[in-house]
């Protein structure tokens, strides 16, 4: 959702991996991927990560772009 005509807000989503730190996707920015070792690493890896997928667009003409709407639902399968 866009805040402002500067600034931008999209949803990551940060699991934990093997290595017992965070991997975190943006699914609205399609390949950006990055970790950190602790929760609060993983955040400031998060906002460089978006904030240098956003200049590769700007520097490539290409559109930045914007998150619109996400949803996030758990769901149960029988297993």
């Amino acid at each position: 959702m866009e805040i402002n005509k500067h600034t931008a807000e999209y949803t990551a989503f940060f699991e934990k991996n093997e290595n017992d730190g965070y991997t975190v996707t943006v699914p609205s920015l399609p390949g950006l991927v990055t970790e950190g070792r602790t929760f609060e690493e993983a955040i400031k890896m998060a906002k460089d990560a978006v904030l240098c997928y956003l200049s590769g667009l700007k520097k490539a003409e290409l559109e930045v772009l914007r998150e619109y709407g996400t949803g996030s639902f758990r769901i149960a399968v029988p297993v």
